[in-house]
């Protein structure tokens, strides 16, 4: 009788302790699962991008579009350039263009544009022809034009030395968290770099090429 009593609670207590480890086994892929939730993203966001009507990304910079002067023979047109999904918070907007491949020793600012409204989606072409005389030009109102590396204020299209390999020619627009540059009038394209990407919340580039 004693024996068949302590049987019984032997049975009893195995049963417990595998119903105990049935639920602790089931509760782990559970909780696996609720990490591994908590790991992904909340949401992809869409990209912020720029495109050009008028430019190829890695295509060739077409006449319009090339400087006037230094033996280069274009028209000089800034190109239109457009802008979609800016990111949340974004209070104003900047463009430049860059050559990195000019051989100075530290690349040549073709344009510089800051100051732009946040509620601004893309520049027609020409607007950054005005040469730092917004208020008559195409350009948004509020914007400023740069210094750029031709010692002027405006657009300044490729003109890369004759024979070189074609240049690469970087369209970046910045989405800033300030509505203003705090920066002087006659202020370096590279200062006003510096203080782009100091407040940038994010760019979007197109790049085009250009040898001559």
């Amino acid at each position: 009788m004693l024996n068949s009593c302590r049987y019984r609670r032997l049975s009893l207590a195995a049963a417990i302790l595998m119903l105990g480890t049935a639920s602790i086994a089931s509760a782990q892929p559970a909780k696996a699962q609720k990490d591994k939730s908590k790991a992904a993203p909340a949401h992809a966001g869409a990209r912020f991008k720029v495109t050009a009507p008028d430019l190829v990304s890695k295509g060739r910079i077409a006449l319009p579009h090339v400087f006037n002067g230094m033996s280069c023979n274009g028209q000089n047109i800034s190109p239109a350039l457009d802008w979609t999904n800016a990111p949340a918070g974004t209070k104003s907007f900047a463009v430049t263009a860059y050559d990195p491949d000019a051989p100075t020793g530290s690349g040549w600012w073709h344009w510089v544009m800051y100051n732009i409204p946040a509620s601004t989606t893309g520049l027609v072409a020409g607007a950054g022809n005005a040469r730092g005389m917004l208020s008559s030009s195409n350009a948004p109102k509020g914007s400023v034009e740069g210094t750029t590396d031709f010692g002027t204020k405006g657009y300044g299209g490729p003109c890369p030395p004759v024979g070189d390999k074609p240049h690469h020619y970087h369209f970046t627009v910045f989405a800033l968290k300030v509505d203003k540059l705090d920066v002087p009038g006659n202020a370096t394209a590279a200062m006003v770099g510096f203080n782009l990407n100091a407040n940038k919340l994010a760019t979007a580039r197109i790049t085009g090429l250009y040898a001559r």
